[in-house]
């Protein structure tokens, strides 16, 4: 009887595409985080502190501008292809042309600004290979992802996403066997070029498997205001999340800005199994949202409780853990551990205004979003303007978790807001009250 009902349950669970889907990306994420954290140490410990400051100060600036190098086209693929197939080719085209043209005057204007961001040590042309590298390989490796996330073949997703991190170690092993201590501007070189090369190997295997693009850049000006919305969402989402270490760079030190950069990658990587759980149910909240705010909402909450629970739990994993990080990084990132606690909170927070916020863009309120998270940019980085001056490293994570804090309270009371105005089934749905049928 049990292993009859064992076997019920694992068909079931074999048979549910979300299951799989974030199996899938769970396997591709659990191995991309072993070879993220290889990749990080070699990297942090061969460049020391002050080089890897560097570096992360101009990946950190380059990532503001990033979401505009495909202005939104890839999650205007996955929401309009998740809902009709037909369209892949169209919409396909016109992700590769919006980021070549995009990419190409961003990459202008990052250099002229970096004149001003960043310390005047670090070499233009480290500037520039990071640049392309992001603004336009990065890019198509990810339109690339979203591409198969819109049929649901995540598989693909989680292979691209192995790919690009495996080609990041191969790169890291192959030029500190050459140069034990390299340069920012060594490491830059093989930055571009890996990330280059599983852009190629990315679109060629989209090409192949999902269709030919056609180039037809034609596009409404409906949809150009929604990848707009898109880009600045994502934009925001940078400013609050990495502008305080292009701030550390130049308002702080470069040791500053490493030993924070270090910390904040080992919450990154913890966040890993929600940020697969999202890539896995983000077609669905299109899907879902198509109905409206209330079946977006009731899709959304089973799966804010169970990533609530993870991360609450890697929270306090964080918090007792923290001592290790010098040990494995090197003795000069001692104080990364008490960096690490502070921001040991932030898994929580995105937790929950992640599920929100998809929540908002699944059912058609993207400008609202975008509304909000714009509005923590602008905190972030005026709190930071505060806080960086006098406090270093600390002030930065200080502002990191009030930013995350203050974006989750501001998604809250709009989900809230507009769930009532959409009737009282959602209200019971927020509450947890039952519903009529």
């Amino acid at each position: 009887m049990v292993k009859q009902l064992g076997s019920k349950m694992i068909k079931k669970f074999s048979n549910s595409p979300l299951v799989r889907n974030t199996g899938w990306m769970m396997f591709g994420q659990g191995l991309r985080l072993v070879i993220q954290a290889l990749y990080f140490i070699e990297i942090a410990r061969s460049l020391g502190v002050r080089n890897y400051g560097a570096f992360v100060g101009v990946v950190a600036l380059v990532a503001i501008v990033y979401p505009f190098g495909a202005l939104g086209s890839g999650n205007l693929l996955v929401k309009n292809v998740s809902r009709d197939k037909s369209l892949f080719p169209t919409y396909w085209g016109r992700a590769l042309v919006t980021t070549a043209i995009c990419g190409s005057i961003l990459l202008l204007l990052v250099l002229a600004v970096s004149r001003f961001a960043l310390p005047p040590q670090i070499p233009l042309l480290l500037i520039a290979l990071v640049g392309a590298s992001d603004l336009f390989a990065l890019n198509i490796v990810t339109i690339s992802g979203q591409a198969f996330q819109s049929f649901d073949r995540l598989n693909w997703t989680a292979i691209l996403n192995v790919l690009m991190s495996a080609s990041r170690l191969l790169g890291a092993i192959l030029l500190i066997a050459v140069h034990p201590h390299p340069s920012p501007l060594q490491w830059g070189y093989i930055y571009f070029t890996c990330t280059a090369s599983a852009a190629i190997v990315g679109s060629i295997l989209v090409s192949t498997a999902l269709g030919r693009p056609i180039f037809r850049h034609s596009i409404s000006h409906l949809e150009v205001r929604e990848g707009l919305y898109f880009s600045v969402s994502q934009t925001a989402q940078t400013v609050y999340n990495d502008i305080d270490k292009t701030m550390l760079a130049r308002l702080g030190t470069l040791e500053a800005t490493g030993i924070y950069g270090a910390a904040y990658r080992l919450v990154d990587v913890s966040f890993v199994p929600i940020s697969s759980l999202l890539s896995a149910t983000y077609p669905n909240f299109f899907r879902a949202g198509s109905s409206g705010i209330s079946a977006a909402l009731q899709y959304a909450k089973p799966l804010l409780l169970r990533a609530l629970a993870y991360a609450v739990a890697i929270c306090a994993v964080l918090l007792i853990s923290a001592n290790l990080v010098p040990r494995i990084l090197g003795p000069e990132y001692t104080p990364a551990a008490e960096a690490l606690r502070w921001l040991a909170l932030l898994p929580v927070f995105k937790s929950l205004h992640y599920f929100l916020s998809d929540t908002l863009t699944g059912s058609g309120y993207q400008a609202v979003r975008t509304s909000l998270q714009a509005g923590v940019a602008v905190f972030n980085v005026l709190i930071n303007l505060w806080l960086i001056p006098s406090y270093s490293w600390r002030g930065a994570a200080w502002s990191s978790v009030a930013s995350d804090g203050l974006l989750l309270c501001g998604v809250a009371v709009a989900v809230f807001i507009l769930s009532r105005r959409s009737g009282p089934a959602v209200t019971a749905v927020m509450t947890g009250a039952p519903t009529a049928s």
